[in-house]
């Protein structure tokens, strides 16, 4: 099967996935080649590479190295920092303490879309808890980030990768919960624009508009008015 015994990096993963995205901001920022193979994840089977890569979630993304998978996104993330130890900049930082509070906060900004979710999925009293829950949650982040750069100080690292696919879900989140971000939050909303300058970054997001269609899309699928 094509990518399974393939030398070198591929990464199975999904157009608009914010965790797949995760993985290719990091490829980018580390300079590191791999080959991206588009997974079918609505309406259609899920390819077979996938399902063996992923026999326990069967989700994406799935990083192939040498045909060896590495599932999960920070876990990924995590892998290309060990396994590519030349490959610059770090996202990590050098501290134990400092990695640690790092990671922390990284797992933490899953929150963003798991309650995001919820608010265009649920209505009534669910969608008010929803709403009450990510409106918390981007204050505390907006809390850690004070006012620094970036998360881990001046340089964008680990927490900034794992947080800003998301950023392009907040105006449909915004929108579904009647909240701003810009006003709950102001730092991260300066933050977010700070991160979308670069690169890596530019080249990986979709805008909003793109991001608000697919979650219509996904609406259709579930059949949710």
């Amino acid at each position: 099967m094509a990518g399974e015994t393939k030398k070198g990096l591929v990464l199975l993963d999904f157009w608009v996935s914010p965790f797949g995205q995760r993985c290719r901001i990091a490829l980018a920022e580390k300079g590191i080649a791999y080959e991206y193979s588009e997974q079918e994840l609505l309406g259609g089977a899920k390819s077979d590479i996938l399902l063996r890569s992923n026999p326990v979630h069967k989700k994406i993304p799935v990083l192939l190295h040498d045909g060896r998978p590495v599932c999960e996104s920070l876990v990924i993330l995590e892998y290309l920092e060990e396994a590519f130890p030349e490959a610059s900049p770090r996202l990590l930082p050098d501290a134990a303490y400092a990695r640690a509070q790092a990671r922390f906060w990284a797992a933490y900004s899953d929150k963003v879309y798991k309650a995001g979710t919820r608010l265009w999925k649920l209505r009534g009293d669910a969608r008010a808890q929803a709403r009450a829950e990510i409106v918390q949650v981007v204050r505390n982040l907006d809390g850690e980030l004070g006012d620094k750069a970036f998360f881990g100080g001046e340089a964008f690292g680990f927490v900034d990768v794992a947080l800003v696919p998301f950023v392009p879900w907040l105006p449909s989140y915004e929108r579904y919960g009647d909240f701003s971000v810009a006003e709950i939050a102001p730092r991260l909303a300066a933050w977010a624009r700070r991160c979308a300058q670069r690169e890596s970054v530019a080249r990986t997001l979709h805008p909003p508009e793109k991001v608000d269609e697919f979650i219509n899309l996904l609406k259709k699928t579930y059949g949710i008015e």
